[in-house]
């Protein structure tokens, strides 16, 4: 099993974090514009139980996957897992940390490739490196976000 995990601090409280995150288009602005994601549906937001049907493309092949919240706590965490898609496990943990008025956003995933150990060792520093800059992009606009939905509050 391959573990990543990505972590930054974004400049606004955990509510305004969270309530970013149950917007219903939270995957189209989140989807780096490298990596084009169709949603399908979207049935449940956040909470326990609630559906995620998008389709990613692997160069002109498309990939269906479909994830289901497994956990839910309000302004903490939540966590999602594939139910099918192009992984043979998928775990992801997304969590809400206040620190100083601000949120340290934590996304901690657990996968298995298809294909078992070989494809691992020859591919995961390959899928490392794109959920590097997957997430890297995804805490960079949440950030963004986050700040002007803070500036329009002060105001």
């Amino acid at each position: 099993m391959l573990h990543f995990e990505h972590s930054s601090i974004i400049n606004g409280p955990v509510e305004v974090v969270w309530r970013f995150h149950e917007r219903p288009d939270i995957l189209q602005l989140l989807t780096p514009p490298w990596q084009p994601v169709q949603v399908i549906r979207r049935e449940g937001g956040l909470y326990t139980g609630a559906i995620t049907e998008f389709r990613l493309f692997l160069g002109p092949v498309p990939l269906t996957w479909l994830a289901r919240h497994t956990n839910y706590e309000k302004n903490q965490f939540f966590t999602d897992e594939q139910i099918s898609g192009p992984f043979e496990y998928w775990v992801h943990r997304h969590e809400f940390t206040p620190e100083n008025g601000k949120t340290r956003l934590s996304d901690r995933i657990s996968y298995i490739l298809p294909g078992g150990d070989t494809i691992e060792f020859l591919s995961g520093w390959l899928i490392q490196a794109q959920l590097e800059a997957m997430f890297r992009y995804r805490h960079y606009v949440t950030n963004r976000e986050c700040e002007k939905i803070q500036a329009i509050g002060d105001r």
